[in-house]
């Protein structure tokens, strides 16, 4: 049963309540991610994505207040050019609530009101995950060098100032028995650091027809993935298991289409500019990821705004697919 306090739509009411499946959005796309009106038409285009392929979309937010699982068109609207839209990761629901704010929730928070709702598959585009150190920073107190991450051509320090800028979205993947589908980690993150973490905490990494961990828009992998799945069937499968055996949250991590793929080369001396700037800025914390999202989409010419709304419906779609294939509870272990 879905928790008192949350608001569900009637749509998503009947669906939950019928044992049909239903797919959780996000909405720190629609507030914070996209630019108007890409926000709007993109949040629109994924919901489309998840009724083709059969289950009952759950955009997610708090409004006014109030945790709401299954946003109406209005309130979509409404939130795609609203100004001052808290974002909420786990950690700010509390505060959204207890003032009444309206806020789009990240990975973490929609991941945890999706499970209260009883909701057990979200997309979103990439999950957070370890920010990278400053590019060239030492640590020569403790006689650190330098390693390559070959994935992405690009150097970092293996300690640094942001050694400890991780996303609250991986512990929620501990924590949480939710199946997250994406396209990775957002490419402006030290993916090999995330994948490290993520196995530490015990959350299976599945690859959606490949081997690698994809790298958001980037066209190259950021590192293998722990288990590689060919369907949306075996992908319910290791998810119903895991979560069986005691398990938390999961990640079904899929490439970008290859059609709007973004070279690493190309991306990395966007991003080194980004990071300049926002070094500059004193843009930080919570404004960190929107200012580089929206600086590489300036230095792409649009091409990184592209794929990240292709990526988007593209796991909307393989989200719903895998509802489908989810039994309607699972069995006892």
């Amino acid at each position: 049963m879905p928790a008192s306090w949350l608001s569900l739509s009637a749509e998503v009411t009947d669906a939950l309540a019928a044992g049909r499946p239903v797919v959780a959005l996000e909405s720190t796309l629609i507030a914070h991610g996209l630019p108007w009106p890409a926000n709007l038409e993109t949040a629109l285009e994924a919901e489309a994505a998840v009724r083709a392929g059969g289950a009952v979309p759950a955009t997610v937010a708090v409004w006014n207040g109030t945790p709401t699982v299954g946003l109406s068109g209005e309130q979509l609207a409404h939130l795609a050019r609203a100004a001052g839209v808290l974002k909420a990761s786990r950690r700010d629901l509390g505060a959204a609530v207890g003032l009444s704010r309206l806020a789009a929730t990240t990975v973490s928070a929609t991941m945890a009101l999706a499970h209260a709702a009883g909701v057990r598959v979200f997309a979103t585009g990439g999950i957070g995950g370890a920010h990278r150190p400053e590019r060239g920073a030492r640590n020569s107190e403790r006689g650190t060098e330098e390693q390559s991450d070959s994935a992405l051509g690009t150097r970092y320090s293996v300690l640094g100032t942001s050694d400890f800028d991780i996303s609250a979205d991986l512990a929620e993947l501990a924590r949480t028995p939710v199946l997250v589908v994406c396209a990775g980690a957002k490419s402006i993150l030290h993916l090999p650091r995330t994948l490290e973490i993520l196995e530490t905490l015990g959350v299976p990494v599945l690859g959606y027809r490949t081997a690698e961990f994809p790298a958001f828009y980037v066209a190259s992998g950021g590192g293998p993935a722990s288990c590689r799945v060919e369907s949306a069937e075996e992908a319910a499968a290791v998810f119903g298991a895991h979560v069986r055996l005691g398990g938390g949250g999961a990640v079904l991590a899929q490439p970008c289409p290859a059609e709007v793929a973004v070279p690493a080369d190309e991306f990395d001396g966007w991003l080194a500019t980004a990071e300049r700037e926002a070094k500059a800025g004193g843009a930080t914390g919570a404004k960190l990821t929107p200012f580089l999202l929206a600086r590489l989409a300036e230095l792409s010419g649009g091409r990184t705004l592209a794929a990240n709304r292709a990526l988007v419906v593209a796991n909307a779609r393989l989200a719903a697919e895998v509802a489908v294939a989810l039994p309607l509870s699972e069995p006892e272990a």
